[in-house]
């Protein structure tokens, strides 16, 4: 079974190419060393691989072979997450508190600037008013 296939079977890459991305860049690891995309991969492997936003590095242990991607209950039981507690834990605050720092923004301060909001910071030498 390929690592990339798996990868996105159990639903921990959302796409088939993004999991063969990162397998290429050398992001998926077993025991200590990177994985090509088409690797072969056993019951009982010990991958670590990439959280979704690349923040941190989950432990992850193969259960189960899934050739096709399944329902995210069935995709869960194919893998034992094995991840410590105190890097989720610390995972979950900073999503929070990035949560919190987007509902305290400014109105109109997310995003790119537009031409009018560009020009007044241009004018104003990198302050808006």
């Amino acid at each position: 079974m390929r690592v990339d296939k798996w990868l996105w079977a159990v639903r921990l890459y959302k796409t088939r190419n993004q999991a063969s991305h990162d397998c290429s860049a050398g992001k998926v690891k077993r025991f200590g060393k990177s994985l090509k995309p088409s690797a072969s991969l056993k019951e009982g492997d010990t991958l670590e691989v990439p959280s979704h936003n690349h923040l941190f590095k989950r432990t992850i242990v193969v259960v189960e072979l899934i050739e096709k991607r399944v329902a995210a209950t069935i995709a869960q039981s194919a893998y034992l997450d094995q991840t410590p507690a105190e890097i989720l834990a610390e995972a979950e605050a900073r999503r929070l508190a990035q949560k919190e720092n987007r509902q305290f923004r400014k109105e109109g301060d997310q995003g790119r600037l537009t031409k009018r909001k560009r020009r007044r910071w241009e004018d104003n030498e990198g302050t808006f008013f």
